[in-house]
């Protein structure tokens, strides 16, 4: 009977911690993300199970985590888990009010799904190397080069910028993330992030506006000198 439930509470910890990294409406930063950073108070250990008092700021917290050796004073990283109420251990002979399952927990955050994607979007879409391409300045608009050079008078501003798009990932946070170029450079930078609602192709060149952004940063490292934000495809 314990085994059943035991693989009960397996499967329905695994949904959860699958929800919770899945989670589109997560945020950037831990406690927006459902991770929880707590030092471990006390120490139980009861057939198959590692039960550990926790504090996370003022707030203490039982959570189970299949057997392991766990450090007094230690701390750890949790996401999502399954919370039971006046659960009743029988190894323990003890009621607790409410304990949190978990599969695991980690000495180090662990990374949502929407964070990875977004580090692949980081990574993977900063061109290595500045085309060679000479793509006319849009009607009213700027170039790369322009906007870098001048960035703190377009800080806040909707720009007008025509480009061929490097690199296109799509639905990351909500948004598609869009890399551009025009041929131009300042002081060695080539390349604008854009983010938008709309779809692009890669290899084409469209003329994007949006609203500039100074130093833009997203948690996790993910830091933007210049992004251009809510873009729409325009003549």
């Amino acid at each position: 009977m314990m085994s059943k439930l035991n693989n009960t509470l397996t499967i329905i910890i695994l949904t959860a911690l699958i929800s919770a990294c899945t989670n589109p409406n997560s945020r950037k930063s831990l406690k927006e993300a459902d991770i929880h950073e707590v030092t471990v108070e006390e120490v139980l250990h009861a057939a198959g199970y590692t039960y550990l008092l926790v504090a996370e700021g003022r707030k203490e917290q039982w959570i189970a985590v299949p057997e392991m050796e766990a450090d007094p004073e230690a701390t750890y990283y949790y996401q999502g888990g399954l919370k039971m109420t006046d659960f009743k251990s029988r190894e323990l002979d003890r009621v607790f009010e409410s304990v949190i399952f978990l599969e695991q927990i980690s000495l180090e955050p662990p990374l949502s799904q929407e964070i990875a994607s977004l580090s692949m979007a980081h990574s993977e879409t900063i061109p290595v190397e500045k085309l060679n391409i000479s793509v006319a300045v849009a009607r009213e608009g700027i170039t790369i080069a322009e906007l870098i050079s001048g960035k703190k008078s377009f800080d806040g501003k909707r720009v007008k910028i025509r480009g061929q798009v490097t690199k296109f990932n799509p639905d990351i946070m909500d948004k598609n993330w869009i890399h551009l170029q025009d041929g131009t450079e300042h002081d060695g930078k080539f390349d604008l992030t854009v983010t938008s609602d709309i779809t692009a192709d890669t290899g084409e060149v469209y003329t994007f506006e949006g609203t500039i952004a100074l130093d833009k940063d997203f948690g996790f490292g993910y830091f933007y000198e210049i992004i251009m934000e809510d873009a729409v495809i325009t003549d």
